[in-house]
């Protein structure tokens, strides 16, 4: 499997990160070595100072498809869930400032926890659903997919005009507003609605 992601997808993201607004989807991808999964704790990794959250709505890509349309890409996800997109921003900074890729600020061991997944029929409508993340017991981010500048079909459909989309693939769908630091000892809780998905500590 692959994970895709969606960069600067909410405007109030863009702000504070002083990031220009984007015409078309910022794309960028993680290894499948970046997954973490059933809430296991995050290790600090010795290579950054400044590792950043970033809480996402994931998606699970559920058949094969390529030059999708948007309106047939609802056929081709069945479960949604939630992410964190961990940021060494530290070191996308500095690729920054010189004009270099930043894969190994968001692609590193462990960069991308996710939750289990929900059936996303269990929604009534996918481009309105509230999302949050507390560190420590308090709240840093919260969205709702309304404030998307790209939905998800038309996410899907851009993406599979230059990659083929398989089943099992994971499209983290951009942050809103929010992120900050994390430190060792941290807790972090991310949730869908009201249901927490997502409970894990930084160790």
């Amino acid at each position: 499997m692959k994970i895709l992601a969606i960069g600067r997808n909410y405007g109030d993201h863009i702000k504070e990160l002083e990031n220009e607004r984007p015409d078309e989807p910022v794309i960028f991808t993680k290894p499948d070595t970046a997954l973490l999964i059933n809430n296991d704790p995050f290790y600090y990794p010795p290579f950054s100072n400044d590792i950043h959250y970033e809480v996402e709505l994931i998606i699970r890509i559920c058949k094969e498809g390529k030059f999708v349309k948007e309106e047939h890409a609802h056929k081709y996800y069945d479960k949604i869930g939630l992410g964190i997109d961990f940021t060494a921003r530290d070191l996308q900074s500095k690729a920054k400032e010189k004009g270099l890729p930043w894969d190994i600020a968001k692609g590193f061991n462990g960069s991308a926890p996710i939750s289990d997944w929900l059936e996303k029929k269990e929604f009534e409508d996918l481009q309105n659903v509230n999302f949050s993340l507390k560190v420590n017991g308090q709240l840093k981010q919260e969205g709702n997919s309304a404030l998307m500048l790209f939905p998800i079909d038309y996410i899907i459909s851009y993406l599979s005009k230059f990659f083929t989309l398989k089943t099992g693939d994971v499209i983290f769908t951009g942050t809103p507003k929010g992120v900050g630091p994390v430190s060792i000892g941290d807790k972090l809780e991310g949730y869908i609605e009201n249901q927490k998905l997502l409970d894990f500590e930084v160790k």
